[in-house]
């Protein structure tokens, strides 16, 4: 009979608080003007190019305030500031977006346009075209040389 397994603690690396990195915030007690990539996302705006200014730290690592947080669950802080605006696609990139997902999704032998990427690389053809049975009406357009615009 094999004996249990001892459980091997993880070794917890405790890294220093210090001035050289990046300032750390806990959760609610961010400075105004100062938001992760998802609340810049959901103002319109971008980076711009423009690195994290400050750290925002995990849950856990609130209760250690002498410690920095080396979690993946810290987010990076941005400042709303050097943020830009969203960069619109024109026309024409929309148009050659569309032209690029027209062929992936259509069959080369039915010529069905489909709502979802087809598997072309390995078996060239949608899978009522390779099985041989008839597709339902939701899963293809209707009109098959029209394109769409993505925006």
């Amino acid at each position: 009979m094999s004996r249990p397994r001892k459980k091997r603690r993880r070794e917890v690396t405790k890294v220093p608080r210090s001035e050289a990195r990046l300032p750390e915030f806990d959760r609610r007690a961010c400075p105004e003007g100062m938001v992760t990539r998802r609340q810049l996302r959901e103002k319109g705006l971008s980076p711009g190019g423009h690195g994290p200014v400050a750290v925002l730290r995990c849950k856990a690592c609130s209760y250690r305030p002498d410690q920095a947080c080396i979690h993946p669950t810290r987010a990076w802080l941005y400042s709303v500031e050097l943020a830009r605006p969203k960069r619109v696609p024109t026309l024409a990139q929309e148009w050659a977006l569309d032209r690029a997902m027209a062929a992936r999704s259509t069959c080369p032998r039915c010529k069905r346009r489909y709502y979802f990427c087809l598997p072309l690389r390995t078996q060239g053809c949608c899978d009522p075209c390779d099985k041989g049975y008839e597709p339902s009406l939701d899963t293809y357009m209707t009109s098959p040389a029209t394109h769409r615009l993505a925006a």
